[in-house]
């Protein structure tokens, strides 16, 4: 078990990290692992239930990307909306910085204006706006938050909502669910694999890296989830379970249980799933290839271990898997 950081490090070919997404969505490739036999295998998504263990239902996370991220003035100004106070009071990031001291008032687009209240230690504004942050007016300067290693296309904007995201909120997608298409799950459903809904509303601490040497010391952001009534029947009518993505996952090892049923809960949760974490309610995991050094990393890390993690990258690597967000998948057994 080990908590330095450099022991999550990895090299990428620059040309393997996915610009754009498989089509279709089930067609990008899937590496299944099985930690009895450590055996590795390669084949295609559209083909995961033939891996599956018999009974297990789907545990996803429906929530939906926001249009987060304005630009104005030809792009060169950008607010990346984080929060919202209140229908006019937001948190964001901001670009340029210079044009956003606290005490300025700047203009957005003609008699629409900014005011910047102050300033977080993390470099975040809270901004007052002159209009209401959900106001059509904002419309044509609203776009998708596509992460930082992805060049920005718009056309995209569908393919990075997974087909059932209901619950707006995220400001990233919960990657590991963009590889299902409605047949697909058609299907798998009618093999003995139901799906059971949970919302984690993705925020900016996704992309946050670990600075510190020890992993230990890192302070795990934290994320908006909920359960509800319907959704916690669900989870409790199986007891197998395959999390898809880390996200689904928080949401499962969050959960407070009642005489061992999940109750409906909803609130924060900061929870950092490292090596040496005992997992209580996550059999198996369904999860994209991930950034190194990276918290997500450290879970698939404790799911299997350290080493073995390296291997199958290595593998993944070789095999020229295609990686990050619009990459593909693996299934961890």
């Amino acid at each position: 078990m080990s908590g330095a950081i450099h022991d999550y490090d990895y090299d990428l070919p620059q040309e393997l990290i996915a610009q754009k997404p498989a089509e279709p969505r089930d067609h990008s490739r899937l590496l299944i692992y099985n930690r009895a036999d450590r055996s590795v295998r390669d084949d295609l998504f559209t083909n995961i239930g033939r891996y599956l263990p018999k009974n297990s239902a789907l545990v996803v996370n429906n929530s939906r990307v926001e249009r987060c991220r304005l630009l104005f003035h030809e792009e060169k100004t950008e607010l990346f909306v984080t929060k919202a106070f209140d229908p006019f009071t937001i948190e964001a990031m901001v670009r340029p910085g210079k044009r956003f001291k606290p005490g300025t008032r700047t203009e957005l687009f003609p008699g629409v204006f900014a005011e910047t209240l102050s300033v977080t230690e993390d470099g975040l504004r809270r901004i007052r706006l002159s209009e209401e942050i959900d106001s059509d007016r904002f419309e044509p300067f609203r776009y998708t938050p596509f992460p930082p290693y992805i060049e920005r296309d718009e056309s995209l904007a569908g393919r990075y909502q997974t087909v059932y995201a209901r619950d707006e909120g995220s400001k990233a997608a919960p990657t590991a669910g963009l590889h299902f298409t409605p047949e697909l799950m058609q299907r798998l459903t009618g093999a003995g694999h139901p799906f059971c809904e949970v919302t984690l509303h993705v925020g900016m601490g996704t992309f946050a890296p670990v600075k510190t040497d020890r992993i230990e010391e890192h302070v795990m952001h934290s994320e908006w989830f909920q359960v509800s009534e319907e959704q916690a029947k669900n989870l409790n009518a199986h007891t197998e379970r395959t999390a898809v993505g880390t996200t689904s996952i928080r949401v499962l090892e969050s959960m407070r249980t009642e005489n061992g049923q999940f109750v409906p809960q909803s609130g924060d949760t900061d929870i950092f799933i490292r090596p040496g974490y005992t997992f209580r309610h996550t059999d198996h995991i369904i999860t994209n290839f991930h950034l190194p050094k990276s918290t997500l990393l450290m879970l698939v890390s404790a799911f299997i271990g350290l080493e073995e993690m390296h291997r199958i990258y290595r593998h993944a690597i070789e095999q020229r898997y295609r990686f990050y967000s619009f990459g593909d998948a693996m299934l961890l057994l």
